[in-house]
Formats: structure tokens, C-alpha cells, sequence
């Protein structure tokens, strides 16, 4: 893929937490360092926010001066929609009508943030979304609160995309939306120009997914992909590590159906270095990625094409290990 624009969630170059030690491994960073040290890595220049952790109309204008201030682009705001108590029986499918609404509410106040500060695109994760009990949620109720919350904001202005991060479990047990089929049925549903999906490759590959499929899905049923979160686990949890740690040849195909079906959006990190330095690790998965990426811009795409078209699998895998250890 040529002219790939590189981003992360800002947290991820700064401490993380887990659920045994709550002020984390290292020391805390301010706002303004945590983006110096986003702006320090090589080929990242765009940032994602979190809204209540790094932005809200209290600091837009700190926030503002440091976009300034380092050259990055705001890429997206993820509203908080999980990190309070008030959501913990769910955000947009709370049973509580005025628990909806403040779901609503908040979406449509990053939105209008998101554009003053020229962003586009507000990447939705509806983390308490869900339930954890049988005969505990009324599915067919609740599928439909969601994507009348999620039309009322898309359609509040047009100029703001809303793309929907489905995610099979966690917070809670099971979790809507789930996979890349009841994400894009809910969005067909939502019927809204502006609705679309991010795709974040941990989740999906928790989800029993082929990414690369999930892709090619979303180009084929109306061209939904909006945004991109990348990291990597073992397939069992949420792991959040560094790109490449685990996996690569499912990257390669990932990012060959990324350039086939010409997505132009951004390949954002999402990840949580524990113990490690968060600004050492974004800075390697930026290289596998870009690595993995000089793989798929040295295939023949003609040759890409005709092995797929033939199906052999002894073929595919001759031509990946040409790509990737040329002199094998």
C-alpha cells in the first residue's frame, strides 16, 4: 500500500494500567508529553483522543494548541461510552431511557468537537454494550435501541462519520455488536451514508475472524470500511500487543485486501504495553507494519490474482515465502 498514514490512540504512548495494579508499571505522563512522544515516532502523524481521558470541552484548546504545536492530525475521537460507572449496564442499549439519551448525547457533543478541530470521524466502541446472563437482555429491543441511538447521531451532521468497533466480549461477556456480520446488518439497518465500521484486528481475530475477509465484506456490502485498529494477540483475549508479536502472514493478507479494495483511510494503533515503553512499542508495530507493507507492494498483483484464482494452496504458500525470504 503506498502513501499509508500511520496513527495512535494517544494513551497508548503513555502508561497503561491492568486490573492488578491501578497506577500502572511506569510513571504517568502529562497530556502535552504523551503527544510529544506520539509525535517522536517515525511515520505517525495522525492521533486518536478518548473522550473524559484526553479531551473534553474543558481542554479543546489545549488540545488544539498541541496538534498545532506537533503537526499531527486529529484522525478521530472515540467517545467514552465504557470508562464510567454510569454506563455499566450499557450505553446506547441501557434499559434506563435517560441512560440511552446521555449515550446520544455525548456521541453528539465529540462529533461536534471532532469537526472544530477539522476531524471527521468519531470511531464508536460501545464497550457496556451487551450482557452477561441468560434471559438477562431482550436481543431484538436492544439491537434496535442501538441503531437508533447510533441514527439519531449520524444524521445530527453529515459531516461527521460514525464508525461502529464491534468486538465479541469484554467488558462484558457477550457484546453488541459482536462480529463483522451483526456489525454490518446493524449498519445496513441504520441506513446512514456516515455509518460505517472500524475493524479492529485483535477483536476480530478473538471473534474466530479472518481479518482479510472481514475487509473484503465490508468493500462488497456498500464499502463500510471507515477506520483501522491494529494490534495482536494469541486468538484466546483481547491482548492488545505489539503488531507482528504473534501473527504475520494473516497481516499480509490483511493489508493485501487493504490496497486491493483501495481503502484510503488511516492504520491506527490500539494497544496496551503493560510493561512495556509505550512509545518503544507503537514505534515497532509502525515498523512491522510498514515492513509487511514493502512485502505486499513487491507482489505481482497479476500473479496475487491468478493463485487466488486457482485456489492451491501449496502455490500461495511457494509465492509467500518468495515475497518474504527472497532467497528461499
Amino acid at each position: 500500500m503506498k502513501n499509508v498514514r500511520y496513527s495512535t490512540i494517544l494513551s497508548n504512548v503513555g502508561t497503561c494500567c491492568d486490573r492488578y495494579l491501578s497506577s500502572g508499571y511506569s510513571d504517568p505522563f502529562t497530556t502535552d508529553q504523551m503527544f510529544d512522544r506520539a509525535a517522536g515516532i517515525e511515520n505517525i502523524t495522525g492521533v486518536e483522543l478518548v473522550a473524559n481521558w484526553h479531551i473534553s470541552n474543558d481542554n479543546i484548546e489545549q488540545i488544539k494548541e498541541n496538534l498545532d504545536r506537533t503537526g499531527l492530525k486529529l484522525v478521530s475521537i472515540i467517545p467514552d461510552h465504557f470508562g464510567q460507572k454510569k454506563w455499566g449496564k450499557g450505553a446506547f442499549t441501557s434499559k434506563n431511557p435517560s441512560i440511552r439519551r446521555e449515550a446520544v448525547s455525548h456521541t453528539i457533543e465529540m462529533m461536534d468537537i471532532a469537526a472544530g478541530l477539522g476531524c471527521d470521524l468519531v470511531s464508536l466502541w460501545p464497550g457496556q454494550d451487551g450482557y452477561d446472563y441468560y434471559f438477562q437482555a431482550d436481543y431484538i429491543e436492544e439491537h434496535g435501541w442501538f441503531e437508533e441511538g447510533v441514527k439519531e447521531c449520524c444524521r445530527h451532521r453529515n459531516d461527521v462519520r460514525v464508525a461502529v468497533e464491534y468486538k465479541i466480549k469484554e467488558p462484558r461477556n457477550r457484546s453488541y455488536p459482536s462480529n463483522i456480520g451483526s456489525t454490518l446488518l446493524m449498519v445496513k439497518e441504520i441506513n446512514e451514508i456516515n455509518c460505517g465500521v472500524t475493524i479492529d484486528y485483535g477483536h476480530a481475530m478473538v471473534a474466530y475472524e479472518n481479518v482479510a475477509e472481514s475487509v473484503a465484506i465490508l468493500k462488497k456490502y456498500g464499502d463500510k470500511l471507515f477506520h483501522v485498529h491494529m494490534n495482536d494477540n494469541y486468538g484466546y483475549w483481547d491482548d492488545d500487543m505489539m503488531v507482528g508479536s504473534v501473527n504475520m502472514v494473516s497481516y499480509i493478507e490483511f493489508l493485501y485486501w487493504l490496497k486491493t479494495t483501495d481503502y484510503k483511510g488511516w492504520i491506527s494503533m490500539d494497544q496496551y504495553p503493560y510493561r512495556e515503553d509505550g512509545q518503544k512499542a507503537v514505534n515497532e508495530s509502525v515498523k512491522w507494519l510498514s515492513a509487511l507493507n514493502e512485502v505486499v507492494d513487491r507482489m505481482d498483483m497479476k500473479e496475487v490474482k491468478n493463485i487466488i484464482k486457482a485456489g492451491d494452496a501449496t502455490e500461495s504458500s511457494k509465492m509467500l515465502r518468495k515475497y518474504i525470504f527472497p532467497n528461499t
